[in-house]
């Protein structure tokens, strides 16, 4: 009797090393006696089996309890290495694969809707349930769940079997991975999550239905649910516990899909991110599964042991909350590695693409719609374009087959250009000509994609759309990083608008066609390099090359053959002095004269006070719409990138020459061209063309036997070549291909090279940050 009575003692009271080593069958001896122990003493036997509920919540010895302590001294176990060596052993994968994201999509839509139950808050935002596909009928779907549900049903069984009979959770875990180690990490992981959604479905099932099913009903009186429904409030943070280890686990698995997903096209087991994180995914796994054990422990306790029970022990939450931080610190370093490879797959499909489209570039199609696809969708959207008059989307087979101008820029287009480029477009629409219709203009904004999408942007980027009135992309999301990269390596965007031209079969037939636009307006069609020389063949440096499209008040002096003098800067003593002096040996020499002021290329305020200054004091005429100021300059910069892009150099283009050189005296002064009619007889400097008028009286000899305009020029080069000024240029950085080298206008010499950084204070700069 002794014996016995020691036997049970030690039953009933385990030591703390008997615990640790083998907890288990003590408790399962005090729950199920041997018929030896129940014949010695049948008392004890039924006093330990026919407890009270008080006795129940008192008495920790309980198996169920005894499996969520042991879970809690496993979860804080440190070293993870021996748990991954166990688990390690059990993997012995026979090659078999299956798709399992179809399952992992039906057992999420599951838990979702179980989720549903508890507070709608929780989840709502995890799935839209009304648009859920119903995944049953899919007959391949069909098929697999066919010859996995035995597997599923057996898992179900395990995990209900060892939540009742006091397992804990580690050994739990083994046994199923022990079952599933034929299969792949991710497929063990969504099985047990299949099998535990058999059961946790049910129950939410069940509540869900049986205030309204009377089979549902009694069905739920046998689980205590509906007191366990009418004490939900007290219960809401267990279940928030509960549903918080859910979504750790259910993201967890989504992340390892992913990694199963990664194309092995762009990515190998090799690389650094996807090796790292695959070293990862057995320990996930385990946790994953052991969270799937913890929970449905947390159920069969509820309904085993009664909302009492929850309620008043507060251990079991700790435990689910520690658990549910294990497996999420877990997915944010899978997530990491994840992002990783993401990353390093992203880089090899640009670099395929931008290789794709070097090679789409270099072919010869027979329209041009594989080369616009490949720009503007390459996601076969089936309506890629807005177009600008009824802003409506459309099909991109509007531009097949015609000459297609893309307009390329960030999301700011100074407004004086975007009103020149609408004015030339709506001309050549409304012309009536050959031309209607045959060519369009594609708007293609350029975002930098590290740039940080902000509401402000959208706004820009549909402000600017809606002014327009030709083509442009629907959304900036359709154009991908590499076409972003082929841009501005291949076609040399920066930031200032380019306009590139594609043929009706998508060849690139110029690299820029804006300095022809300017140049030319729809006169330049087909906007080709061909078309480009053309047309520089026809011009020669006159008068009417550098206002035709401007001023029609000049085109009128030039027919009239008056003497005309353009002259620009903003320092006004020197306008001042200027002018006066030409007006009085005009006047002298008894020669018609017109004086125009054209401003300078900057310093837009500076030039609109001298503007309304020489109105004031009657000077001379000038442009008091300073879109017109800008036009001058941008159409004369857009003939020197012209000649630059077409090849020509100052030593055998002297027409370019005189172009820079005007350019370069608007960066160091004031300047004037002085002009018969179209004849140009003057380009000079401010420090030379004052002197020469002033000079009057040492050359008006030569007047009568030269002419004015000869006299003018002979006396202005003798000044000139005693006193030549500096040649500048600027390229802004957005600019696009800069030259390597220039030669200097004046002397032919190459010019030095500098970096220089500038501020005109003018609110209407360029945001270089789009």
């Amino acid at each position: 009797m002794e014996t016995t009575n020691k036997a049970i003692d030690q039953i009933a009271n385990p030591t703390p090393m008997q615990k640790v080593i083998n907890p288990t069958p003590l408790m399962q001896q005090a729950v199920n006696p041997s018929p030896m122990q129940q014949a010695i003493n049948p008392a004890a036997s039924l006093q330990v089996i026919n407890q009270t509920p008080t006795q129940r919540v008192l008495k920790p010895e309980n198996p169920l309890q005894q499996l969520i302590k042991h879970d809690r001294s496993m979860i804080t176990m440190s070293d993870d290495n021996m748990m991954v060596k166990q688990i390690q052993a059990t993997h012995a994968p026979d090659g078999r694969e299956f798709d399992v994201r179809p399952l992992y999509q039906l057992v999420e839509d599951i838990l979702n809707r179980a989720t549903l139950a508890v507070d709608p808050s929780i989840s709502a935002a995890q799935t839209l349930i009304e648009t859920s596909q119903d995944r049953t009928h899919q007959a391949n779907f069909t098929a697999l769940l066919e010859a996995l549900s035995f597997t599923i049903d057996r898992i179900s069984c395990e995990i209900a079997y060892k939540s009742l009979g006091g397992g804990d959770g580690h050994t739990t875990t083994l046994s199923i991975f022990n079952q599933l180690s034929s299969y792949s990490w991710d497929a063990k992981l969504v099985l047990t999550l299949a099998a535990f959604a058999v059961n946790y479905g049910e129950f939410w099932l069940l509540a869900q239905i049986y205030s309204t099913n009377q089979l549902a009903k009694s069905m739920a009186i046998l689980k205590q649910l509906p007191v366990i429904l009418e004490n939900s409030g007290p219960l809401r943070p267990r279940f928030e516990a509960l549903n918080n280890v859910i979504k750790a686990m259910m993201d967890v698995t989504k992340c390892i899909i992913e990694f199963k997903e990664l194309p092995p096209r762009y990515i190998s087991k090799d690389v650094p991110p996807l090796a790292k994180g695959l070293t990862h995914i057995p320990t996930a796994v385990y946790w994953a599964i052991r969270g799937v054990v913890a929970c449905a422990t947390q159920i069969t306790t509820l309904t085993s042991m009664g909302h009492e029970y929850w309620i008043s022990s507060t251990s079991e939450a700790w435990e689910l909350s520690t658990l549910a931080h294990k497996i999420n610190s877990i997915l944010d370093l899978l997530n990491k590695q994840l992002a990783l490879c993401y990353q390093h797959i992203g880089e090899k499909i640009d670099a395929e693409t931008f290789q794709m489209l070097q090679n789409l570039f270099q072919s010869i199609h027979i329209d041009n719609m594989k080369i616009l696809r490949a720009l503007i969708c390459p996601k076969d959207d089936v309506l890629p374009l807005l177009e600008g008059s009824t802003k409506r989307r459309v099909n991109i087979d509007v531009l097949r087959r015609k000459n297609v101008l893309l307009l390329i820029s960030g999301l700011s287009i100074p407004h004086d250009e975007l009103s020149i480029l609408e004015q030339i477009y709506n001309e050549s629409r409304v012309s009536g000509n050959r031309m209607e219709n045959q060519y369009e203009v594609v708007w293609i904004p350029v975002v930098d994609p590290s740039v940080v999408w902000t509401d402000a942007m959208q706004n820009r980027f549909e402000t600017l759309q809606a002014t327009m009135t030709w083509y442009s992309v629907y959304t900036l999301k359709q154009i991908n990083k590499a076409v972003i990269r082929f841009i501005k390596e291949v076609w040399h965007f920066r930031n200032k608008p380019i306009l590139v031209v594609l043929d009706p079969q998508g060849k690139v037939v110029s690299p820029n066609a804006i300095h022809m636009m300017w140049i030319w307006g729809s006169n330049a069609f087909p906007f080709t390099s061909l078309r480009e020389e053309a047309l520089w063949r026809e011009e020669t440096w006159k008068l009417e090359l550098l206002v035709d499209g401007i001023d029609p008040t000049i085109l009128n002096w030039v027919k009239e053959g008056k003497f005309i003098y353009l002259y620009g800067g903003t320092d006004m003593d020197w306008i001042r002095k200027f002018t006066t002096t030409a007006k009085t040996v005009a006047s002298a020499a008894r020669i018609p004269l017109e004086l125009v002021y054209v401003g300078k290329s900057n310093k837009r305020e500076q030039v609109r006070k001298c503007t309304t200054a020489i109105t004031v004091e009657k000077l001379s005429y000038c442009w008091q719409d300073l879109a017109m100021v800008w036009f001058f300059w941008t159409r004369l910069e857009s003939m020197m990138f012209s000649k630059i892009q077409l090849g020509m150099t100052v030593d055998v283009d002297p027409m370019l020459r005189e172009i820079k050189k005007l350019i370069s005296y608007d960066k160091e002064g004031g300047w004037a061209v002085l002009s018969k009619g179209s004849f140009v007889f003057v380009n000079g400097h401010s420090s030379t063309v004052l002197p020469t008028f002033i000079q009057y009286n040492s050359w008006k000899d030569d007047v009568p036997p030269k002419g004015f305009e000869i006299a003018c020029m002979d006396y202005h080069n003798k000044l000139h070549s005693d006193s030549q000024p500096c040649c500048r240029f600027e390229f802004p950085s957005d600019f696009g291909k800069i030259p390597d080298n220039l030669k200097c206008p004046e002397c032919l010499r190459i010019m030095e090279k500098y970096m220089t950084f500038g501020c005109c204070h003018e609110d209407d700069a360029l945001n270089a940050l789009y």
